[in-house]
């Protein structure tokens, strides 16, 4: 008489967990946010926001309001993408969370992807010409090595 073994394999995704995307309220930001709604919402995994806030720099000793500028742009971006996901919660069920983290927006995404246990990052394409020189964030995440990047244009 042999024995059966059941075997039960695991059920779940090959996909993400979470999904990190940067915004800055760009519009490459928001295109990288769209796409990785889409994702996320495809994986159905949870879809983390992530603005960093800029450190205060030598404008803030000049008298220059950063940090309630900086402030103002997280809340917006939290408002706007309140507005998008109830346009679209009919048709499209994305969980996300918003976080905001400080620093420059390299380190600040490093960050926030050890910190929120990131599987992947999806952020926009650099408008800015430098960038060809120095290096784009994107390009700086995709070197680190450490998660899947998409850049979206």
């Amino acid at each position: 008489m042999t024995e059966q073994h059941s075997h039960q394999f695991e059920r779940g995704t090959d996909g993400p967990k979470v999904v990190l995307v940067g915004v800055d309220g760009s519009e490459p930001s928001l295109r990288a946010a769209a796409y990785a709604a889409g994702l996320a919402r495809r994986q159905h995994a949870l879809l983390a926001v992530v603005y960093v806030q800029p450190v205060l720099t030598a404008g803030a000793a000049l008298g220059a309001p950063v940090a309630e500028t900086t402030d103002e742009i997280a809340e917006d971006l939290v408002r706007y993408i309140r507005e998008s996901s109830e346009r679209v919660k009919d048709t499209f069920d994305v969980r996300w969370e918003f976080h905001t983290f400080r620093g420059d927006p390299y380190n600040g995404l490093v960050t926030a992807a050890d910190e929120l246990k990131a599987d992947a990052v999806v952020v926009g394409a650099s408008e800015q010409a430098g960038h060809r020189i120095v290096g784009s964030v994107a390009v700086r995440l995709v070197k680190a090595g450490r998660w899947p990047v998409t850049v979206v244009p």
